[in-house]
């Protein structure tokens, strides 16, 4: 009930800005708690930020300050901004929907943060 696709990511040097965006179809976007979540080699997924249907948004402690989650539920589109961006935040990017205890994933997008 929800497709997922993630764009945006890329290569960038250390203290730049990303933009990530995931589209998504499906009738439930606007009911649906969405996330961001990252897995970096050798480590496991983790989340990254998550912000409700009403527009609540939550961050892990990471990258609290430097990264802002926001939806657009007209455009069914849901956006990372990521600023001051180090090397530990090098991972692949996954967009998540939550939905009447279903979960959606996009099949992720690379960020690589390099001098």
């Amino acid at each position: 009930q929800l497709q997922l696709v993630e764009s945006g990511g890329g290569l960038v040097q250390p203290g730049g800005s990303l933009r990530l965006s995931c589209a998504a179809s499906g009738s439930i976007f606007s009911f649906a708690t969405m996330g961001w979540y990252r897995q970096a080699p050798g480590k496991q997924r983790e989340s990254v930020a998550r912000i409700i249907s009403g527009g609540s948004a939550y961050y892990a402690d990471a990258v609290k300050g430097r990264f802002t989650i926001s939806r657009d539920n007209a455009k069914t589109t849901v956006y990372l901004q990521m600023d001051s961006l180090k090397s530990e935040d090098t991972a692949v990017y996954y967009c998540k929907g939550s939905w009447n205890y279903v979960d959606y994933w996009g099949q992720g997008t690379q960020v690589t943060v390099s001098s």
